[in-house]
C-alpha cells in the first residue's frame, strides 16, 4: 500500500468519526435558560439592583419573584447535579419537589467546572466576562451578587466547608463567612443562622454529591447516596424556614452548578460541552 493510500485512509476516517460527532452534536438539546440569569433573580427578589454586568434575570423565576415577594432568600448550592439525574431518578427528588413551586432547567456555562459555574452564579456574567475561566480559585474582582446586596443594606452569609471553591472566590466582601470541616456541620450551622435570622442572603454549600460522584461514578452507590442527602438537606432548611418564619417571606433555592458524567474505570467528572454535564436543575419557592 503506498503512503499516499494510508494517508487517504486516515483522513477518510478522521472525516467519517467528524461527521459522527456533527451529527451527534445536532441532536444533543440544551436547555433554554441560562444559569447567568440566577443572579439578577435574587438581587430583585430583595429590593435590589443587579451586579453591574448580570444578564437579566430568568424569566420564570422572575415570574416567581414577582407573584411572591420576599424579604430573605437562602440558597443550598449542592454541587454537580445534573438534569439527568432528575429524569432518571426522579423519586429521590421527592424531598425536594415537595418543597419547590418552580422546577427550572438551566444550562451551565463552559468550562463547566465549581469555581467557574460558581462565579457565573452569582455574577450573572459568563466567563469571559468574569474572568474566571479554569478551575482556580481566586477571589472573583467582578460585582456579584453580594457586592449588589451590601450597597443596598443587606447581610450577607456563605457557610461551607473549608477549601472549596465557595469558601474562596467570594472573600474580602464586609460579609459573614462560615467554614467547617464537615458537610454536617455545615448544614447545622445553616439551620442555626436560619432560626437567629440575621441574613437577607444565605448561601450554603454542600459538596458531598460531587466528592463521591469523582469517586465512585455519577450513579454509584456512595453518590447515589449523597444524592439522596442533599434532597434531604433541602427539605430540612425548607422545615427549619418554616418553624422560624418570624413574619418573613423566604426564597428558598435548590441551586446545583454544573452537571457530570461517568468516565472509564467506573469514576465520574465534568466539564465538557456535553448535555450530562450542562444541563443542570434548580428548584425554587417560596415560604
Amino acid at each position: 500500500m503506498k503512503p499516499t493510500d494510508l494517508y487517504d485512509k486516515a483522513f477518510a476516517c478522521g472525516l467519517n468519526i467528524l461527521a459522527k460527532r456533527v451529527k451527534q452534536t445536532e441532536t444533543e438539546i440544551y436547555c433554554p435558560y441560562s444559569l447567568t440569569g440566577v443572579a439578577a433573580a435574587v438581587t430583585a427578589a430583595l429590593g435590589a439592583e443587579a451586579p453591574q454586568c448580570a444578564a437579566p434575570p430568568a424569566e420564570p423565576l422572575q415570574k416567581l419573584i414577582e407573584a411572591e415577594p420576599v424579604d430573605r432568600v437562602v440558597l443550598y448550592n449542592p454541587d454537580a447535579i445534573a438534569l439527568w439525574l432528575f429524569e432518571k431518578y426522579t423519586a429521590d427528588f421527592l424531598p425536594v419537589m415537595t418543597n419547590a413551586r418552580l422546577t427550572l432547567p438551566l444550562q451551565s456555562v463552559m468550562p463547566c467546572v465549581t469555581p467557574v459555574c460558581f462565579a457565573t452564579m452569582f455574577t450573572g456574567a459568563l466567563p469571559e466576562v468574569h474572568g474566571l475561566k479554569a478551575y482556580r480559585k481566586p477571589v472573583i474582582k467582578t460585582d456579584t451578587v453580594f457586592d449588589a446586596l451590601l450597597r443596598a443594606g443587606k447581610k450577607c452569609a456563605i457557610v461551607s466547608v473549608e477549601n472549596a471553591s465557595m469558601s474562596k472566590i467570594f472573600l474580602e466582601r464586609n460579609m459573614d463567612y462560615f467554614f467547617f470541616e464537615t458537610t454536617e456541620e455545615v448544614l447545622a450551622k445553616a439551620a442555626d443562622l436560619i432560626r437567629q435570622d440575621e441574613y437577607d442572603l444565605l448561601c450554603v454549600y454542600d459538596p458531598d454529591y460531587d466528592d463521591a460522584m469523582h469517586h465512585c461514578g455519577p450513579e454509584g452507590e456512595g453518590a447515589m447516596a449523597a444524592l439522596r442527602r442533599n434532597a434531604a438537606a433541602y427539605a430540612d432548611l425548607a422545615q427549619v424556614i418554616r418553624e422560624t418564619k418570624n413574619g418573613r417571606r423566604t426564597l428558598l433555592g435548590f441551586a446545583p452548578d454544573h452537571g457530570c458524567h461517568e468516565i472509564d474505570g467506573g469514576g465520574g467528572s465534568h466539564g465538557l460541552m456535553m448535555p450530562e454535564d450542562m444541563n443542570i436543575i434548580h428548584f425554587y419557592t417560596v415560604i
